[in-house]
């Protein structure tokens, strides 16, 4: 069982910065996948962006290559998104998901894990 908790969403105006953080606990953090989704009003849940258990290895959407970048601190049980140039867009509730193995799926149904998300909103 991995239990996930994520904080840093609000509201912001377009181009501005936002950072996420999902903090876990449970079984060993290292042994997972992670990954953010998205998911805005009225649409299914996206793939936003995802890291290997490393770190070496980060992955992302189209739609947000270039302005979020996906972290991860294994020390501290702990994946980041920094998300910078914001675009309205990009308003949606945002979960961290965990999965085990080492290849990038972007299908939440392969996900074992999710937090309960947080709300970001970006106003134009």
């Amino acid at each position: 069982q991995v239990q996930l908790v994520e904080s840093g969403g609000g509201l912001v105006q377009a181009g501005d910065s936002l950072r996420l953080s999902c903090a876990a606990s449970g079984r060993t953090f290292s042994a997972y996948f992670m990954a953010w989704f998205r998911q805005a009003p009225g649409k299914e849940r996206e793939f936003a962006a995802a890291i290997n258990r490393s770190g070496g290895s980060t992955y992302y959407a189209d739609s947000v290559k270039g302005r979020f970048t996906i972290s991860r601190d294994n020390a501290v049980n702990t994946v980041y998104l920094q998300m910078n140039n914001l675009r309205p867009e990009d308003t949606a509730v945002y979960y961290c998901a965990v999965r085990p193995g080492t290849v990038v799926v972007r299908s939440p149904g392969r996900y074992d894990y999710w937090g309960q998300g947080t709300q970001v909103t970006v106003s134009s």
